[in-house]
């Protein structure tokens, strides 16, 4: 990204997207909202992007909103067009069918706590925290956070942690099923990218499958569930990626995703495709 307060890096099949705004925690200013409209586009248009790291540099992961932001453009329809534009990228990295690491490296406060929730393994380092935010400032919750947050630990604790402006800890938060893993400072961004490696080489498109139909279990009836597996385990049986992992399995060798996932036609011609565009 030009403005560099987001920074984007592309190996192993791994996306990293880091935000990087120390001077002001990573908060969530309008060019970093931008860098991530941009960096979810092509995380779902990318047929090389298999996994997502997402994690902030500095001591934060991020501050949540701009205040300098909030304070000026607050009248009734900046507000609601800056929202418009969120839900132009959020819901479709919240539903992105590969899988969404995270690494917590400090703070997640207001918004970058509903950012952080967002992804689908979080990994913390020891000093990370959780901070609601939003009640310290009359505000509700937002990016998000008011459908994650009672989906993971509950009505009545999702409830309590905002009308209380609560505060957890890394540790809390593992205790609370948000978090994985919790790590040394030092070692996270190892840790987490590595996570994110390991997955980006696993069958993508099983996950993704996975991944789309779990978003749906909360609202959904056991029958209807039950329909949806039937209908999407015959698509993943038709994958390469399951016939290369069925083959490795019986024939005792290495199992190699990510080519199996190379030999599909979609992603043929779509390298084909964007050959020709170059």
């Amino acid at each position: 990204m030009s403005d560099q307060q987001l920074i984007t890096s592309l190996n192993n099949h791994v996306l990293s997207i880091r935000l990087n705004n120390p001077k002001t925690l990573n908060s969530l200013t309008k060019q970093i909202r931008e860098g991530l409209y941009e960096a979810v586009t092509r995380a779902i248009n990318d047929e090389h992007v298999r996994a997502i790291y997402l994690t902030g540099n500095g001591r934060s992961f991020s501050a949540g909103g701009d205040l300098e932001s909030i304070e000026k453009f607050n009248d009734p329809w900046s507000t609601h067009n800056r929202f418009r534009q969120l839900i132009q990228w959020i819901t479709p990295f919240v539903r992105l069918q590969k899988p969404v690491i995270v690494g917590l490296n400090g703070m997640a406060v207001g918004g970058g706590m509903g950012l952080a929730l967002s992804g689908d393994i979080l990994i913390a380092a020891e000093s990370a925290e959780f901070r609601c935010g939003f009640t310290r400032i009359g505000a509700i919750p937002d990016f998000g956070m008011m459908y994650h947050l009672p989906r993971l630990v509950g009505m009545a604790r999702a409830k309590e942690f905002v009308f209380r402006n609560g505060i957890w800890s890394a540790m809390q938060a593992q205790e609370l099923g948000i978090v994985s893993e919790v790590v040394a400072d030092t070692e996270l961004d190892n840790k987490a990218y590595d996570r994110a490696c390991e997955l980006a080489a696993g069958p993508v498109e099983a996950m993704g499958l996975a991944k789309w139909l779990m978003g749906r279990s909360f609202e959904t009836s056991i029958e209807d569930m039950m329909a949806f597996e039937s209908l999407a385990q015959p698509l993943a049986f038709q994958t390469n990626a399951h016939k290369e992992g069925f083959g490795a399995l019986r024939e005792k060798r290495e199992v190699d995703f990510p080519s199996a996932s190379a030999r599909e036609t979609w992603y043929k011609s779509r390298l084909e495709t964007n050959e020709t565009e170059d």
